[in-house]
């Protein structure tokens, strides 16, 4: 009950926001995350892009039609992201146990914390 009152006081939320930051800029996990974000968002930005510089009409009405899509507000696509990133931290870095650690741990105390 301590712990809960703690974590709803204004330092409370900044110690708690603290962790979360330095947990979401580890290097590895923002690497993982730059590649799942091309895999999923990047490339519609690069192909309207490129079909604006060399003029092709079909680059274009591709990227911009997937990028309006991306900006609706029911669109799963950082939920998406953020799980492939994950997937990739485990592909690439499989014996960084700290950071997936953290990640395990985190998702315990959300799953078992009431609301403030």
């Amino acid at each position: 009950m301590q712990r809960m009152r703690r974590m709803c006081t204004r330092e409370g939320l900044r110690e708690m926001t603290r962790r979360w930051a330095r947990f979401l800029l580890n290097p590895r996990l923002l690497l993982c995350l730059v590649i799942a974000w091309m895999i999923t968002n990047g490339w519609s930005y690069v192909m309207f892009g490129l079909g604006m510089l060399m003029k092709i009409h079909w680059m274009r009405v591709v990227g911009g039609a997937y990028m309006s899509f991306l900006w609706l507000p029911f669109t799963p696509e950082k939920l998406v992201t953020v799980v492939l990133a994950i997937g990739l931290m485990r592909l690439l870095y499989p014996r960084d146990r700290r950071t997936l650690g953290v990640l395990r741990r985190k998702l315990k105390q959300i799953s078992r914390r009431p609301e403030c």
